[in-house]
């Protein structure tokens, strides 16, 4: 069975892709290989991760019994869901489930936000969703929480300190939402590591999209990705102004790649509001520390419309 070809390049330089409509398929044999992107499409969150992670070979390949499990969504905003500034509380509150149906001992949550800690835990949703889903929030805005690590590959940054859940996880999910950043550019799965470390003004003051390169290259990666598309902030991120600064695209983009999965959901984003992947650095900084790449073509990429 031939592979089927799940984004299209359309940028000048070959990277970023689009989404094409008529390529989505739902079938994948036992014979395939397991993908190394798997994009969701026409579903409800919930519903959204079940096959995406289903196609990957199931939770259970990622989450052990007995195992402290870290989820990191992007909390960092005093917005309700509507406006898209912060990850859906429907996925995170599913993807707790499923990692406490896989055994894991317990399923932490934090964000360093960058609103009112308590005002964005609750206005988000996330709080009373994980809470509900039987996991534990942690507040991310105390310096205790943080450690410093090296980090011995960072070209600008060369240590961080990382909330301690992260540093006690024995594995952990990088669950950010997708949308438009005013500094950054873009907002997706690189950049929602600026929420596991406690000062940021070093970023913002020694070249951002460096530094957000620098700080994936930490040795302790997520075991995914999970990229919220469901609603997307495509303008005046990132927090945005109202909810016309969003768009309902229903969709889940989910890899252990992080350079190819910020890398597709470019190319999603460009389907409603364009955007040039150049101009979102850190990406390319990524693929040159070898953190993954941007040469979807190569990649196996499942596609799932429900």
């Amino acid at each position: 069975m031939k592979r089927r070809d799940f984004l299209k390049t359309t940028l000048a330089a070959g990277a970023a892709t689009l989404i094409s409509e008529p390529l989505w398929a739902n079938s994948l044999t036992m014979a395939e290989p397991v993908p190394d992107i798997v994009a969701v499409k026409g579903g409800e969150p919930a519903q959204m991760l079940r096959e995406a992670l289903k196609a990957l070979g199931g939770i259970g390949k990622y989450v052990k019994k007995g195992q402290n499990v870290v989820i990191k969504p992007n909390i960092g905003w005093d917005k309700k869901p509507e406006f898209a500034a912060n990850t859906n509380p429907e996925l995170v509150s599913e993807l707790i489930k499923l990692c406490l149906q896989a055994g894991a001992k317990k399923v932490t949550v934090f964000d360093h936000t960058c609103d009112n800690w308590q005002r964005c835990y609750n206005n988000s949703g996330i709080k009373q969703a994980v809470e509900s889903a039987g996991g534990i929030i942690l507040p991310g805005n105390d310096a205790s929480y943080y450690k410093e690590v090296k980090l011995p590959k960072g070209v600008k940054l060369k240590s961080a300190k990382i909330h301690q859940a992260l540093l006690e996880a024995d594995v952990w999910f990088n669950v950010p939402i997708l949308k438009h950043h005013d500094g950054a550019r873009m907002s997706i799965a690189m950049k929602n590591y600026m929420g596991i470390v406690d000062d940021r003004i070093f970023f913002h003051s020694n070249d951002l999209q460096q530094c957000i390169a620098d700080i994936c290259t930490w040795d302790k990666k997520p075991v995914l990705n999970i990229i919220d598309a469901y609603r997307l902030l495509l303008r005046n991120g990132p927090q945005g102004r109202s909810v016309s600064d969003t768009y309902l695209m229903k969709a889940l983009i989910v890899s252990p790649n992080i350079v190819a999965v910020d890398t597709a959901a470019i190319g999603l984003f460009n389907q409603v509001e364009k955007i040039d992947i150049k101009d979102v650095g850190h990406i390319g900084h990524g693929e040159q520390l070898k953190l993954g790449t941007q040469a979807l073509d190569k990649l196996n990429i499942k596609r799932i419309t429900l």
